[in-house]
């Protein structure tokens, strides 16, 4: 202690100097050391641009890390390959069962969906139409009693066409492979019975007279209409496969399936017209079953045959490969083609009902227009409204049905209207009053894209307008309409005629008289004074 106390104040300034250089440099030692550590674990931790790809004996690892923005370009490129995949595959082409576009599903949603029973995935499973199923089961146990026959056999079948019965349906199907096989088999064999029973019997079948489906009952016409609905299709290949399992042990000449699906919904067709060559019974075995289209259904079937009664309706355009190719655009307005049945009456047109069992095959000739006869039930909006929706979605498919709606939905647009066609024997209705005729008429091309350029009436149209400008036409159509529009009218007229005519003489021999010059006597054989 009395060292220290003793060293000079130099001696403990030293050594506070020294002290404080070992700290110093012994924390700069640290600091090199972390420094170096920190740089080693730089050299072996990636950076966000390079991968390192683990390899082991299962798969590849893929270790980095990854952040929102790659999860998105990931998102990205995976749809950009499904659609690649999609352009390889032109599904598109094979598509026949559509949805209803919304724009069309807004002027009437119920004449598209399906009441009674639900035919393929659009409506599937749906809680209303479930009690259908039961009959469908009972449908497929019915076949199998009849055939002899093991259900793998009709489940294989269906697998083998899955994928392309899928692609035959616009948008995804939310069901699994084996869901949608056993919807393909339990569906296919309910419609199959039908037909069948609807041209055999169902006695011959197996079914009792009073089966609540497989009878000729009133469900019957609810089945039917649902069948021709767009949304309720099964592609027509899928019933031929499971009839042609039906025909291997017990092959029976019944028809082809588009056959006998004719024969079913032809109680839907709006004539009640004999057929204007053969019966239906006689065309039924040499009907087309439409080999140009890829995908066929009930509702295809049931629209080439209206126009295969006979030769198809002509449009005015001329047909070139880009004409052929392009989408017809239009404003979706009210397109008018032709004037009302009122407007057109006081023009001096008369209507005249056609006898033939094509409803859309209208003339006019002369001042003569003459039209189908039509008939209107409590299906036919239902009917029309899918056809029409039919021509809208399938690709290439002219609108000939859509056509002659237009042309009616113009000529009917007051129940007047209605009155007039129903007078000259064109239209006959179940409905409540002819106002609702109206209605319906004119709901039914709501929202339709149409061009009336394109359409096979145009050109009997511009005959008509054309008829109805002439001013002499109208001028006597007035005239006949209104004072000559009764017997009695006319008796009137050829009789004030009559009366003019004799006053007219009466008059012209008192003038004459009057004005006629005096002429002497004639001398007679003797002379005045005698002989």
């Amino acid at each position: 202690m009395t060292v220290i106390e003793n060293q000079p104040k130099s001696a403990i300034w030293l050594t506070l100097q020294v002290s404080e250089m070992f700290r110093r440099r012994q924390k700069h030692a640290i600091r090199s050391q972390q420094s170096q550590q920190r740089l080693q674990q730089e050299q072996h931790q990636p950076s966000d641009s390079l991968r390192v790809v683990i390899k082991d004996e299962t798969a590849n690892v893929d270790r980095r890390p990854k952040s929102p923005e790659s999860d998105w370009l990931i998102r990205i490129r995976q749809k950009v390959e499904d659609a690649h995949q999609n352009h390889r595959a032109n599904t598109w082409s094979r598509r026949c069962i559509y949805r209803i576009p919304q724009c069309l599903r807004e002027s009437n949603d119920k004449g598209y969906h399906p009441q009674v029973v639900s035919l393929g995935p659009y409506h599937h499973n749906k809680r209303r139409l479930r009690s259908m199923e039961t009959h469908k089961w009972r449908a497929v146990l019915q076949i199998l009693k009849r055939t002899n026959q093991d259900i793998k056999l009709y489940l294989g079948a269906m697998k083998e066409l899955e994928e392309r019965a899928r692609a035959c349906y616009e948008g995804p199907i939310p069901l699994s492979s084996e869901e949608f096989v056993e919807m393909m088999v339990l569906d296919g064999c309910f419609i199959l019975e039908l037909f069948r029973g609807s041209v055999e019997g169902f006695n011959q079948l197996g079914y009792s007279t009073t089966d609540p489906v497989f009878s000729t009952l009133r469900s019957m016409h609810s089945i039917q209409r649902d069948m021709i609905m767009l949304e309720n299709q099964i592609p027509l290949f899928v019933l031929e496969r499971l009839f042609s399992i039906q025909q291997i042990k017990h092959p029976e000449h019944i028809g082809t399936v588009s056959e006998l699906a004719l024969r079913f919904v032809n109680p839907l067709m709006p004539t009640d017209e004999p057929s204007s060559t053969k019966s239906t019974d006689e065309t039924a075995y040499q009907f087309d079953p439409l080999p140009e289209l890829v995908g066929e259904h009930c509702l295809a079937v049931f629209w080439r045959s209206i126009l295969r009664k006979g030769s198809q309706p002509r449009t005015t355009v001329n047909e070139t490969p880009d004409s052929v190719n392009s989408v017809s655009i239009s404003i979706r307005v009210r397109q008018q083609l032709i004037h009302g049945a009122t407007e057109l009456r006081d023009s001096g047109i008369h209507f005249r009902k056609r006898e033939t069992d094509r409803f859309w095959d209208i003339k006019f000739k002369d001042g003569v227009l003459e039209i189908p006869r039509l008939l209107i039930h409590d299906g036919t909006m239902t009917l029309f409204l899918n056809l029409i929706a039919f021509e809208q979605c399938h690709l290439g498919c002219p609108k000939y049905i859509t056509s002659y709606v237009i042309f009616m939905d113009n000529l009917i647009s007051s129940p007047e209207d209605v009155s007039i066609l129903h007078n000259c024997g064109v239209m006959e209705h179940w409905l409540g009053s002819d106002s609702e005729v109206a209605n319906l008429f004119n709901r039914l091309c709501q929202e339709v894209v149409f061009d009336k350029n394109d359409s096979y009436l145009s050109s009997l149209s511009a005959q008509v307008n054309d008829y109805c400008d002439n001013r002499w036409h109208t001028w006597r159509a007035t005239l006949c309409n209104k004072y000559f529009n009764s017997p009695w009218a006319v008796i009137i007229f050829i009789a004030a005629v009559v009366s003019l005519l004799l006053a007219f003489i009466q008059a012209f021999f008192g003038v004459y008289a009057y004005y006629r010059p005096s002429t002497p006597p004639s001398p007679g054989p003797f002379p005045p004074g005698g002989p």
